[in-house]
């Protein structure tokens, strides 16, 4: 984990070095965005190594961890939403948490009792996941013609 911090600080540095910001909304040049696609894999090696080392060597487990992870998320948010962490950093704190607590909340319901899990394996996980994921997109977009819609009236 610590080498895959090392090299998000890396990325992180060479992009505000770049570009003088780090905000995804302003991902609007073809270097910024391969910077910002170099930090969402980055991030991805991140959070998988983070979540690996709350689960096994700290030996939290799986449940354990996601719980960990959700509270951090809560505290980025927080910490936001009372002023004291500004958008952009507290966005890729959480941003970088989101991983470790989704692979810790799978990987806990998907893998056998005996490893600390719920035992509904990783094909049922995968594919309620992949459903609620399609739900949910499927509903963002239904909602979001109707607003679109509603300010042309």
């Amino acid at each position: 984990a610590v080498v895959f911090l090392v090299a998000l600080s890396a990325v992180f540095l060479l992009w505000y070095r770049s570009e003088d910001t780090l905000s995804i909304h302003s991902v609007n040049t073809r270097r910024r965005e391969a910077f910002y696609w170099t930090a969402v894999l980055v991030t991805f090696a991140l959070g998988t190594a983070t979540g690996d080392m709350t689960a096994y060597s700290l030996d939290l487990g799986y449940l354990a961890s996601g719980v960990v992870f959700a509270a951090a998320i809560g505290v980025g948010a927080f910490g936001y939403w009372r002023g004291w962490l500004a958008a952009i950093p507290s966005f890729w704190f959480v941003y970088i948490l989101t991983r470790p607590l989704g692979a810790s909340f799978a990987d806990w319901t998907a893998v056998s009792v005996d490893r600390g899990g719920l035992g509904w394996g990783t094909g049922p996980v995968s594919l309620g996941l992949a459903a609620c994921i399609a739900a949910v997109v499927s509903y963002l977009s239904i909602a979001g013609k109707r607003n679109a819609a509603d300010r042309f009236r």
